[in-house]
């Protein structure tokens, strides 16, 4: 399979990288060789991290798509690209319950469901989820899934946004409900868009104002990992992958840096026996 990551560099053109199986079960690592205004291949080693920009902007690429039978495909998604999410999937308006349309509006690009009685359009919006990456005793607090999807699987804290919540507050409340643990939000770290699924990540650095923790429902377990012992194997989402790997680089390079990220699709990564949904 063809794993990759392109980053877009602010100052330094655009650089891209492959993601190497990893000699320990630490991840993927990235290496720049070289910095310049044009395309710029790059060597692989474990976890040599870039001294570098201190905000980068990187691409997720894949050949082979997450099973979902909602994901489009790569020829599907060419040729959907003027629709609007699952636009199709309306059948009736929200607020009237008269039957939808499906067209492109005067003046508009994509594809909307248009009720046929009242004329009102549903605009699809993407969904954010927030979450924290708790730093403690140089260790990560991550939770293991006592939900679907990704059942079983270890995850950040982290969910959906709520109406009237800032993202810092959405994701100290998903780490209160899911972990068990109060925090101090530190700063953001990284940003990672999905268009394909519609969702957008923001996780926070965040550390523990009391070294207490307990699984709440949607978690059977909770566990302070080392950088060299995350499970790798077992991550629910690639956004989790992503952001881990990104982390353990900055720690590397001795400087903690925002990132701003794209992942086109969803992606599954092959480590040792095991297949990682992300």
């Amino acid at each position: 399979m063809l794993r990759a990551i392109q980053i877009l560099g602010c100052s330094s053109g655009f650089i891209s990288q492959r993601l190497k199986k990893p000699h320990s079960g630490n991840g993927f690592s990235l290496i720049h060789s070289k910095r310049s205004y044009s395309s710029t291949s790059l060597s692989l080693r474990p976890f040599w991290a870039p001294k570098s920009r201190s905000f980068r902007v990187i691409r997720m690429l894949s050949t082979q798509s997450e099973s979902n039978s909602d994901a489009p495909s790569s020829s599907s998604y060419s040729v959907a690209v003027h629709s609007a999410g699952n636009v199709h999937k309306i059948k009736f308006c929200q607020w009237c319950g008269g039957l939808a349309k499906h067209e492109i509006p005067d003046g508009e690009e994509k594809i909307r469901a248009i009720c046929t009685i009242c004329g009102k359009i549903a605009y699809q919006n993407p969904k954010m989820v927030v979450g924290c990456l708790i730093e403690h005793d140089r260790k990560i607090l991550l939770c293991k899934r006592n939900i679907e999807p990704s059942y079983g699987l270890w995850t950040l804290p982290a969910g959906y946004l709520e109406i009237g919540e800032s993202a810092t507050e959405g994701a100290i409340r998903e780490t209160w409900e899911e972990a068990g643990a109060e925090v101090e939000v530190v700063s953001p770290f990284a940003q990672l868009d999905i268009p394909l699924i519609g969702q957008t990540y923001i996780i926070f650095l965040a550390k523990l104002k009391k070294p207490q923790f307990s699984p709440g429902p949607e978690s059977s377990e909770c566990c302070l990992f080392e950088l060299d012992n995350i499970p790798f194997d077992s991550l629910a989402f690639s956004s989790i992958f992503v952001t881990l790997n990104l982390y353990i680089e900055d720690v590397k390079s001795g400087k903690i840096k925002f990132h701003y990220g794209i992942i086109n699709k969803r992606i599954r990564f092959l480590s040792g026996r095991h297949m990682i949904r992300v």
